[in-house]
């Protein structure tokens, strides 16, 4: 995979305050796979996330320039419109306090391509409230959804965003994605990964996503990076990674692992 086409982290440190809560974290997310953080509370995942979203600024190193690298720039070296051009994020609890239609929370996806027609925003969005199973929210009030029905609309927020222009751009687009799933209930678990793990494939997409939900990362993920105390532990695919040494490793709890019943070369992790 060409170095103008990857997402990655070389050597990538980070404080919060005073404390130092990454530590030479190293990995590279391709265009068109599903790449999940796991680890305990306070491992890092999100604090990981935020340095390749932009939010914070990794500790400089002597010997290393960029530690974010963005299809071969330095995320640094990218304005904010640049980095929202072939990246989304999606944070834990998106914060929006206006009284909207859910189809115009949708739009908002298509601010950071300023060229688009209106008719081509809107047809945009009623693609996107398609692809996100939710056309029969699209006339209702944002601030009168549940908090898994707004996740849902910010997750096509951001859907509409990476599509935007997307057949004209050869580069690599990645969306961001912290825990998703939390507020949702099985099925729409199922049906967000299954919609990010089609984006992924049909439109060179790569995605970053927080779960806490290890058999849902067992399932949907091409790899997975298991955190520790702010450094990376294990990487790679999910029957590599997730072993019963790593994971008591990581959450202190004894585990058994075994071939998942319904997804051949997928592994289901047994708690306790």
């Amino acid at each position: 995979m060409s170095e103008s086409c990857l997402f990655s982290a070389s050597g990538l440190s980070a404080n919060r305050g005073h404390r130092e809560i990454l530590r030479q974290i190293s990995l590279a997310l391709q265009p068109g796979e599903v790449f999940s953080l796991l680890g305990a509370n306070g491992a890092g995942k999100s604090t990981l996330l935020s340095a390749f979203a932009g939010e914070i600024k990794p500790t400089r190193q002597a010997h290393q320039a960029y530690p974010v690298v963005l299809n071969g720039r330095a995320l640094s070296d990218l304005s904010a419109a640049q980095q929202a051009r072939c990246r989304t994020v999606l944070p834990q609890k998106p914060g929006l306090a206006f009284d909207l239609q859910v189809s115009e929370v949708v739009a908002m996806g298509a601010y950071p391509f300023p060229a688009l027609s209106q008719g081509e925003v809107d047809a945009l969005t009623w693609t996107t409230l398609q692809r996100a199973d939710i056309t029969g929210l699209a006339q209702r009030r944002y601030l009168e959804l549940s908090g898994g029905e707004q996740q849902r609309v910010q997750f096509a927020r951001v859907i509409l965003q990476i599509l935007a222009e997307r057949q004209a751009d050869p580069q690599g687009r990645y969306m961001l994605l912290d825990e998703p799933t939390a507020s949702l209930d099985p099925l729409h678990q199922q049906t967000l990964l299954k919609t990010v793990s089609e984006l992924a494939r049909t439109e060179r997409i790569g995605v970053l996503v927080i779960l806490h939900d290890v058999n849902l990362a067992a399932l949907w993920s091409d790899r997975i990076a298991l955190l520790l105390d702010g450094a990376l532990l294990a990487c790679g695919e999910p029957m590599t990674v997730l072993t019963p040494e790593n994971l008591k490793r990581v959450y202190g709890v004894e585990v058994r692992i075994m071939p998942h019943p319904g997804k051949p070369g997928k592994p289901l992790v047994v708690f306790g």
